[in-house]
């Protein structure tokens, strides 16, 4: 047994950029010669890629780690890491709580993964929350898609929106450089991926800390001028990007998405609340009108775009009359798709500490209606594939139906269709859309690509 090779799970919580963290530690831990372990319990190193967004999450780290540190009296050989956004936040205190941790890191340093096994592999216990330079990404991901894939643009966030931990646990912005980008991106072209999803947890800002201004004033490196100098990677054959901020979000950018064939006509940009007072008492730096006019833009470029947003019910004082303004602003723009929460108050935050937080049924009441008008909205924007030829990407096999594939649209519609996921598998394919639901299509693939709609085109 001990020739065997050692074995790993890992376990993500939360946003895209914790997948995309998971992937790179993934390539790390196979680097050192690890093979991956469907579950947690055939692994002698687990893993855990956390998320504080919001407290169920959170608690749900604690429950795994219960049963993995029980485990570990039985196995005291067994590895026990925890990574990520609650790693950060608490720091020393997760090991006071769950002593049998063996490795606890923040986001920061996930391209430190081997540097810190190593110490941990030395008989160490060790915690790597310092706020650190990210440096540059040269570990290999162990991809998860071999169709799709992530590349991270910008590493933190400077925003200080009073319920939001990211700032503090994932730090100051970073920008990588756009050779990096590029070249990672070449290099999954070259592996025969065919989308990629450019990301940052405040992607607009992307370029703001990289030397280098214009003649006109302007940042020389915008996510636009990104946009232009990655877009003729060869073999990247769509491009999408995530998440826009409303106070950074321009027309230069919206312009260049309708000049650029790659570039999806999906656009994903939080409201958070359709209330000027509640976005204002979040430290949001617009106004729903703002967030309209971006809106109006978009479509006036791209009448067909599909857009997408987050939203927050039940934040510290919201009245009855100010949550209706958020169904309102939701009425108005008619999301493809819409992540909605209650609000849940974060340990560091400001809003945490306010007196006048709303009771967990008022919350739940207000989630409860909103998704109610999401998913009425969302099935009514649907009605525009009906009948129509999209241009699906065909990522995997239909779990729940083996004689299907299925895809995304340009518009990031999730759509299947009949075929076989051996033959089709990072195919752009042509499908005719014939039953249309909330959040997904159903379609025959046709032969002739002639009647590809505007949107399918586009991508």
């Amino acid at each position: 047994m001990a020739d065997s090779p050692r074995r790993y799970h890992i376990t993500t919580f939360g946003c895209q950029m914790n997948k995309a963290d998971s992937e790179r530690m993934a390539g790390i831990l196979e680097g050192m010669g690890f093979q991956w372990a469907e579950t947690p319990e055939e692994a002698s190193l687990v893993l855990y890629n956390t998320c504080t967004i919001r407290d169920n999450a959170e608690q749900k780290v604690y429950s795994y780690l219960g049963r993995q540190a029980k485990r570990k009296h039985e196995q005291p050989d067994l590895t026990l890491v925890v990574a990520g956004c609650v790693a950060q936040q608490e720091g020393e205190l997760l090991l006071r709580r769950v002593p049998e941790l063996d490795l606890v890191m923040g986001p920061q340093h996930a391209n430190r993964l081997q540097d810190l096994l190593e110490q941990v592999f030395a008989g160490n216990q060790v915690v790597a929350t310092d706020p650190v330079h990210i440096f540059e990404d040269i570990t290999k991901p162990r991809r998860d898609s071999q169709v799709t894939a992530w590349v991270n643009v910008i590493y933190g966030c400077n925003e200080r929106c009073t319920y939001c931990v990211v700032p503090n646990v994932r730090g100051v912005e970073q920008s990588r450089t756009p050779e990096a980008i590029r070249a990672e991106m070449e290099e999954l072209g070259r592996q025969g991926f065919k989308e990629v999803t450019l990301l940052g947890q405040n992607i607009d800002a992307y370029g703001r800390d990289l030397p280098g201004v214009t003649a006109a004033g302007r940042h020389q490196h915008t996510l636009t001028d990104l946009l232009y100098y990655v877009h003729d990677v060869p073999g990247i054959e769509r491009i999408r990007f995530a998440t826009s901020h409303p106070r950074y979000f321009t027309e230069r950018l919206i312009r260049a998405c309708a000049e650029l064939p790659k570039v999806c006509e999906h656009f994903h940009i939080p409201f958070q609340s359709g209330d000027n007072e509640v976005l204002k008492a979040m430290a949001r730096g617009y106004t729903r009108e703002r967030y309209l006019r971006i809106i109006d833009q978009i479509r006036s470029y791209m009448p067909d775009a599909a857009i997408s947003a987050d939203a927050i019910v039940g934040f510290p004082g919201e009245t009855e009359s100010q949550f209706e303004n958020t169904l309102q602003l939701v009425e108005q723009v008619g999301f493809d798709q819409l992540n909605t929460a209650a609000y849940s108050p974060r340990p560091g935050t400001p809003a945490a500490l306010w007196d006048n937080q709303l009771s967990e049924t008022v919350k739940a009441d207000r989630l409860q209606r909103l998704n109610h008008l999401v998913a009425t909205k969302a099935a009514e924007r649907s009605q525009r594939y009906l009948g129509r030829v999209e241009a699906v990407l065909v990522e995997d096999q239909n779990p729940k139906d083996p004689l299907q594939v299925m895809g995304r649209t340009g518009g990031n519609r999730l759509t299947f269709f009949t075929g076989d996921i051996t033959e089709l598998k990072g195919q752009i394919v042509p499908v005719q859309i014939t039953t249309v639901r909330a959040f997904s299509l159903t379609g025959d693939r046709v032969d002739q690509p002639t009647q590809l709609s505007v949107a399918g085109v586009a991508c």
